[in-house]
Order: structure tokens, then sequence, then C-alpha cells
């Protein structure tokens, strides 16, 4: 059974929904079949005088079952779908019968919608317990008509903040919100404050279905919503881009809703649910955040065999942006951290990066002054390399040059146990050559992070030639144990994200060189999906730094006896470098200029050095070929065996340097497109650009026998 029901001396019964086999409570058919029963048993029996809707999990429900909705792809039958539920929820809301939901632990997506066609809402004040409505972070949109009672419930304005982005609240901030009526301090007082309610308001109804009902803040026709109304669509286009369809539902249902009855509102969303739930950009998104996702975290590039372990004291060598953020997320994750530079000085003010971070979290409330004293406490600011003993994780996080990571790495495994595990920050150089400097090269390992470390979700883990299958596990666990996503990629020069992520602004700068407006390039860029436009992402990276990594790939290259073939943009690089002295967004001179007093802006005199063309390319030309050179190269990691799973490469890409998650990643990207019909693309594309576009030998094979990235 799914519900049990439950009728006491009061005449007040109890639906407690407790899904067998499963750890957590699922919105599917199986639920909804019971609590369809449940509410009919409820609505027939004259006797009863309130229902509890509660469950006898952890937590009370954590929303729609994905497995089902990812595998509808028949637009009548997902309305049809939506439509029954809402039947199910109408049918309990106006049955005569006061209901309240006494909520535990999490309460998501459908579990809340339940939770809302219910009279009352009491809920645990368990801080860790979350409550919203986070279907559009998957592609997806509310269903149970979530996009029709919690506008009338909290006002239209306020509804869109939290629906448009996901937002998960404790039990608390719901409280403010409006979402819910009441705390409880534990189980039995949230179940006594339930009777005692339903005792005290029987035949309690919907703010909505009373005959005065007015929205709170205004219909549509109130003046601040008509006028909120009418920059709403623009302010969601400028944001997206038209990309994701779920958000442009989402605002679609609630405009429509503010304008006609309750019924026709679900019916309206039944409609933009199936539109969106059927959606490639929806399977793309479910495809890679949620499926891909949850298989990186539960180990699949993991080692077997080896038990989970825990780092209780990691030495960072480097105090500067990334050694700084990788102290603050262990510190912060429980861990010791020795935070060692050449002066006391330095390590200090790496150290006080960390409490910068953390009298921001008191100041807002999200931790007390206590706790910020507590995780500072576990951070060590010093210049002694003997600090370092004890500690069974090194990172080094030094400047990218090879000679200084060889006197760090041996400096420190002079103080720590054979058996500790030290990894590299790099985010280019080899981690097989920087292994011939150590002493250990089997517990020698990269861990590159991202800047800023505190807001990146991503740690990429580089398996050198010597590294052993232990410590690859051991720093997959310390991935997992400082909260970040770990994918793992073997050795090769700049690795899978920094290699793959380079060629998106090169590309962007070869198109303008080859006379592109440097506006529309940038528009093309954000139109594709991705975070910022290539020239103004060229301009963070620093154009001098990129112009270092060539001249070293260069000479490693041509070392070793292999040729090197510039990329057509390198031309620019040199030119913004050599010629006009323009850096990047540190020298406050680059692509763009950022006057200390005003917005950033591009450099006015890019069009005189680098001439328009006679023939403007169309934005969707630029868009594919900005898009295809990331897809590809990640084909090329694929083949030469630096990335091992799909799901490695569209999370790298997606929370590495935020390639369009509506399209799944970049290997997911190949497959919405198709694959033949992507390499059919390629072949046209290498005619007119060059062989950077040309389709590997892998992707061709799969072409041909009609597979798909898996």
């Amino acid at each position: 059974m799914a519900i049990h029901f439950e009728k006491d001396a009061q005449n007040i019964v109890t639906l407690t929904i407790d899904m067998e086999n499963r750890s957590q409570n699922v919105l599917n058919d199986v639920f909804e079949k019971e609590l369809a029963t449940a509410v009919d048993k409820v609505a027939e029996d004259n006797t009863i005088a309130g229902v509890i809707l509660t469950s006898g999990k952890k937590d009370f429900m954590a929303g729609g079952d994905l497995d089902a909705l990812y595998a509808l792809t028949d637009a009548k039958t997902v309305f049809d779908w939506g439509m029954s539920f809402k039947t199910i929820l109408r049918k309990l809301e106006t049955c005569g019968k006061s209901v309240v939901a006494a909520l535990s632990g999490n309460t998501l997506g459908g579990g809340l919608e339940v939770a809302l066609a219910c009279h009352r809402r009491i809920a645990i004040n368990n801080p860790k317990a979350k409550l919203g409505l986070p279907e559009v972070t998957l592609g997806l949109l509310p269903g149970g008509g979530g996009t029709q009672r919690l506008p009338r419930l909290i006002g239209i304005q306020n509804s869109l903040q939290y629906l448009l982005e996901g937002t998960q609240l404790n039990p608390e901030a719901a409280l403010q919100a409006g979402f819910i009526h009441e705390l409880a301090t534990d189980k039995d007082d949230m179940m006594n404050k339930a009777k005692q309610w339903l005792l005290a308001n029987p035949g309690a109804k919907q703010p909505w279905d009373e005959k005065k009902f007015k929205w709170p803040g205004g219909d549509n026709n109130h003046p601040a919503v008509a006028q909120m109304w009418m920059v709403a669509p623009a302010m969601l286009n400028k944001k997206t881009f038209g990309n994701y369809p779920a958000a442009q539902n989402i605002l679609n249902c609630v405009q429509g809703g503010g304008s006609v009855d309750f019924d026709t509102g679900c019916r309206l969303e039944a409609r933009y649910f199936a539109n969106t739930v059927v959606s490639k950009e929806a399977k793309n998104i479910i495809n890679s955040l949620w499926y891909q996702l949850n298989k990186i975290k539960k180990g699949e590039s993991r080692p077997q065999g080896f038990a989970p372990s825990r780092v209780t004291k990691v030495g960072i060598l480097g105090a500067g942006m990334m050694g700084a953020g990788i102290a603050y997320v262990s510190a912060y994750a429980g861990i010791e951290v020795v935070l060692k530079d050449v002066s006391k000085e330095a390590s200090e003010k790496g150290k006080s990066y960390s409490a910068g971070l953390l009298e921001k979290r008191v100041a807002k409330g999200k931790m007390s002054a206590e706790q910020k004293d507590a995780i500072l406490g576990r951070i060590l600011a010093t210049d002694q390399a003997s600090d370092l003993k004890g500690c069974d994780l090194i990172i080094e996080a030094v400047f990218e040059n090879r000679e200084l990571k060889a006197k760090v790495t041996q400096e420190a495994e002079a103080q720590i146990a054979e058996t500790a595990v030290f990894a590299s920050n790099t985010s280019t150089l080899p981690i097989t050559g920087l292994a011939e400097r150590s002493s250990r090269p089997q517990n020698f390992i990269g861990l590159h992070f991202f800047s800023p470390v505190d807001k990146m979700a991503l740690v990429e883990i580089i398996v050198g030639k010597q590294t052993s299958p232990e410590t690859l596990a051991r720093a997959f666990d310390y991935v997992l144990q400082i909260n970040k996503t770990p994918i793992v990629v073997n050795d090769s020069r700049g690795f899978y994200t920094s290699r793959v992520f380079a060629t998106y602004p090169m590309e962007g700068i070869a198109l303008l060189l080859e006379g592109q407006h440097p506006r529309a390039i940038e528009s093309a860029g954000l139109k594709a999906g991705m975070p910022v436009g290539p020239l103004a992402l060229m301009d963070e990276v620093s154009l001098s730094l990129v112009l270092h990594i060539e001249g070293q790939t260069r000479k490693d290259m041509e070392a070793s006896g292999k040729s090197y073939q510039a990329h057509p943009g390198m031309a620019v690089v040199e030119r913004m470098v050599k010629e006009f002295g323009r850096e990047g967004k540190k020298a406050s001179k680059g692509f763009y200029d950022y006057p200390a007093d005003g917005k950033k802006h591009l450099w006015p005199e890019l069009q005189q050095h680098f001439k328009p063309a006679e023939t403007e390319l169309s934005q969707e030309e630029m868009i594919t070929r900005m898009m295809f050179v990331q897809a590809l190269e990640t084909v090329r990691c694929y083949e030469e065996k630096v990335l091992t799973t799909a799901a490695d490469a569209n999370i790298g890409s997606i929370f590495g340097w935020g390639f369009a998650p509506f399209k799944g990643g970049t290997l997911q990207y190949i497959n919405d497109f198709g694959v033949k019909e992507f390499v059919g693309k390629c072949e046209e594309l290498t005619a007119k650009y060059g062989p950077r576009f040309t389709p590997p030998a892998l992707l061709k094979k799969m072409a041909a026998n009609g597979e798909t990235f898996q």
C-alpha cells in the first residue's frame, strides 16, 4: 500500500503516505490511484470530522516520478495524466471536509502541490528540511495545480520568483513566504496542532473557492500587476534567450491563470505542462542533471574495492585565490586545514578570504558567529613546511610553472606520510609530467578546481599514468566530502575542461578575425546558451595567460617531436597583447574596456584593427560554429580515452564552463542534433572553415551504426 487510512475516536482521519519498497514517497500511478480511493472514501463518509495528510517516512514527498515523466513523449497522454491528478486534488479540497497537510522533512514539487490542495499546512521546524517547487531546474513546470494555487495564495508577483527560480525554502522561510501556516516542534506537536485546528474549523474552504476571494496583491487587472506583465516577458527573454520552454510556460500559466477562474487555470496549466514534458529541452536537462549527475554522485567513475575514506587534515600550498578558496570549502566541510605560502603575511591574507565569506553568511543570518569562529579555527595560516606534518592530503595550488610546482612538491613530501595523497590544482600541465618530480608518483593525482571555488560545484580529477586506483578513490571521496561534484578524466594537455572550454572563446575570436561584428559575436554566444560571450570570457581568462599557455604548449610539443598548429584566433590574441597592450580584465583593457566609474563596453577600436567583412554571417551560423567546436573537441577527448563516460563529459561541460544546460552537455548536444546529421554538418563546416571541424573517426562510425552517446 501507498496510503494508510486510519480513523480515530474523534472521527479524524489520518492518511499516512508510506510507499512500499521506496525510501522516498513519490507521485506516481500507484500513489495517484490510492489517493483517489482515499479521497472518495473521505468524501462519501459524512461522519468524518477532518483529515490529516501526512507521511510515514522522514520526508513528506520528494516530488513526481521522473522515470515516468521522462518516458512520456505523447502530449495528449501527459495532458490526460495532468488533468486526472488535478481532478483528485480538486475533489480533496472541495469534499466538504477540512484537510491539514502535516509536513515532515522535505516537501518538494508534486509533494508541495498535494500540500497546497489542503486547507492548512503545518511543518516541523527542521532547518534542514526544504519546501518548494523546483521543477524548472529540471526543465519542467508544476503540473499539479502549483502554478494556480501558489499565485492565489501569496500573490502573482511573489509567486513568480519561486516558480521561475525553483527556490527551496526551510520551514521558517516557507512560513514567512506564506507557503505554510504554522510550525511545530516535532511530530507529536504537529499532529496535535493539526487535530486542534480541524476540530475548530470544520468545513473549511480554500481562499479561491470563497465567493469574496481577492487575489493577494491583485489579479491581472490590478495596475501594479498589469505593469509587471508589460515587462516580465522581456526580462525573462533577456535572461533565457528563449532557450527554456519551462520558464516561458510557467510565465504563461501564471499570466493566463490571473484572468480566469481556478478550474480553467488548471486546464490551462495542463496544456503547458504537456508541452513542456515532451520538449527536447526537458529531456536533455533531465538526462544530464538528474540521471547522469546521480550516476556520478553514486560513484560511477570511482574505482571499486576500496573502503570509503575521509580526509582529516589537508595541506594547501599557495594561498592565492585558488588556494584560499580550497581552504575555505575544506574547513567549511569540517576538515583541518594548513594553508601555506612563502610568507606568514601571504598565508594570513589567504585565510582572510575565508573570514570575509563567513562574515557575509553571519550578516545574512545563515550562520552564527560561533560557527564562523569554529570554521576559521580549523585554518592554520603558515609559512613553515613542518606544519604540514600529519596531513593525509596535500593540494598544490601555486603558479603554472613546472619548476615551482616541483619545488613545493618535494618540500611537502618530505613532511608527510608515505600513504598521503598529493594533488596538483594545475589546469593545463599534464599530471604524469608533474609526477616525475614526486617520490611517490602512485600517490600523485590532479584536482582541478574552478574559480571561484566557493561557488563552482565541479572538481576535475586527473589520473596520471602511475596514479593508483586507491589514490583515485581517495581523491574522489574528498571531492564528495567537500560537497563538490567530481568528474574523472585521464591525463593529457589541458585535460578535458580546459582543453574544450578554450575552443569556445577561440572560435569567437576567429569570427572577429574574419570580420564579424564583435557585438554580433557576443550576442550569438549568449543566444547559444553560454553564460558569457566569447570575447568577454577571454578577457576574464586573461589574454596574456592564454598567450603564455600557448607558448608553453608549442615548446612542449616541439620538444617531443610533434608539430604544432596554432588556432587562427591566436593571431588576434598575440596582436591584442603585444601590439595593443590589452591583456584582459585584470589590466582593465582587453576586448572590452573596464572603466572604474562605469560599465564595461567593447573596445571601440576593435573594428578599426579587425576590418568588417563584406558579408555578415547569420546568428545561427555563428552559434553553430561556437557550439560545434566544443562538441567536437569533447568527442576527440572521448576518442582518445581522456574521457571514459558521457556523464563526465556532459556534467563537466555544464558545471565546468556553463555549456548550455538546455542542450544537456557537449555530447548530449550531438545526440540532440542527431549524430548522423551532426557529422554531415561537420563536413559542411570543414569545407568552409577548416580542419578544426573535421568529424573524428569515432563519430563517423557512430553515425554509420546509428549509435548515440549514453
